[in-house]
């Protein structure tokens, strides 16, 4: 908003040209979300306390050291994303069609996120909705704002319906990392690959949301590396010499992760151990549904999987636990996620928390690399 109310007077107000860099607007956000978590925190926390009672529900096979945790309120994400909006509102070029659609996922899967956390405390248990409910609702948000990609970089035709169908081009096509002018055509096929990455990142973090700060941090460093992509994806200049594919109007999602990292670092303050609130559902759930759409818009899908490793490590500890029980009766952890694993093993939360702290960021190095091996 304030880039286009301000930014046209910049011939009067020559202070007001500062409103065209990225850099400037991004700081801006970063500073302004970090401020307004840290103003809007204490109040939120007394709230949700005062209303929740309990707390948070304790996962009755959980880990013995959660059990002390019981009173904690949920719902933090709340923070996040009341912080996340109002900055982006403010500092984002609201005519970019791409910040639109990653706000429609982050708001989307944080309602959703919400009712899950909702039914959880008013039932006063650990499930919340039903897993093949919320999966539908991330499925429908995850097509629609995929599909809302693809016009927006206005590759579109007209079926004998006359609804919009993606075509085999750039907007259709994958990125392969480490491997320059090169994109896999999947044409219809995109739409549901850019829905399974949106999903899964979304499903990724909310499974890495077990331990105090445990989630927050890698969040904050994707977006951080992702905020780096989108300035560099969409620059025409940055693009052509990292040899990356140029996404015209991408560089405005660094403003969005801007609000990402300073919405975590507030959260952070109030997430660090002992935790004063939980993120639960509604900003695990929208954190990760931003990462996806970012990394789908920039072209950087198979990126997210390695500067997001630790998010796919935790959930590929579910899936193996779950199949090698299903078809050995045997566990592979003595529990999934993998971060309850070195629990049970008797690593103490602050060791694994700052241990997977250190493999994200490692991960995290290992994404950006691909920038410019190729």
């Amino acid at each position: 908003m304030l880039y286009n109310l301000l930014f046209p007077l910049a011939d009067e107000f020559i202070v007001f040209n500062l409103f065209q860099y990225l850099t400037f607007r991004t700081g801006g956000a970063l500073m302004t979300a970090l401020v307004v978590a840290f103003v809007i925190g204490p109040s939120l926390i007394r709230g949700l306390r005062s209303r929740q009672g309990a707390g948070q529900p304790i996962r009755d096979d959980g880990p013995e050291a959660h059990f002390a945790k019981r009173g904690t309120p949920t719902m933090g994400g709340l923070m996040i994303l009341i912080s996340v909006l109002i900055s982006t509102l403010l500092w984002a070029d609201l005519t970019n069609a791409y910040v639109w659609i990653v706000l429609l996922v982050t708001t989307g899967f944080g309602l959703i996120g919400f009712f899950d956390d909702y039914l959880k405390l008013t039932k006063r248990n650990s499930r919340g909705l039903p897993g093949r409910v919320k999966l539908l609702f991330q499925v429908l948000i995850a097509v629609v704002a995929t599909l809302f990609t693809i016009a927006a970089s206005g590759d579109l035709m007209a079926d004998r319906f006359g609804l919009p169908v993606p075509v085999s081009s750039f907007s259709t096509g994958l990125a392969v990392p480490f491997v320059k002018d090169v994109l896999i055509q999947l044409g219809w096929f995109f739409v549901p690959f850019a829905a399974v990455v949106i999903v899964g990142a979304s499903n990724a973090v909310n499974l890495t949301d077990g331990l105090d700060g445990l989630a927050i941090v890698p969040v904050m460093i994707a977006a951080g590396c992702f905020g780096f992509i989108s300035y560099l994806a969409g620059n025409v200049i940055f693009s052509d010499y990292l040899q990356i594919h140029h996404v015209a109007g991408a560089g405005e999602l660094s403003v969005v992760c801007g609000t990402l990292i300073g919405a975590g670092l507030g959260f952070l303050w109030f997430n660090a151990p002992p935790a004063m609130v939980f993120m639960g559902d509604t900003g695990s759930l929208s954190l990760g549904g931003a990462l996806g759409a970012i990394s789908v818009v920039t072209k950087h899908e198979l990126v997210l999987a390695i500067i997001g490793g630790l998010f796919v490590l935790e959930t590929v500890s579910v899936i193996v636990q779950v199949a090698s029980f299903k078809l050995t009766g045997r566990r592979v952890f003595r529990m999934a996620p993998l971060h309850h694993h070195y629990e049970q093993k008797g690593w103490a939360e602050p060791t694994i928390v700052i241990r997977f702290w250190i493999i994200a960021v490692i991960l995290a190095l290992i994404g950006l690399s691909t920038l410019k091996l190729r």
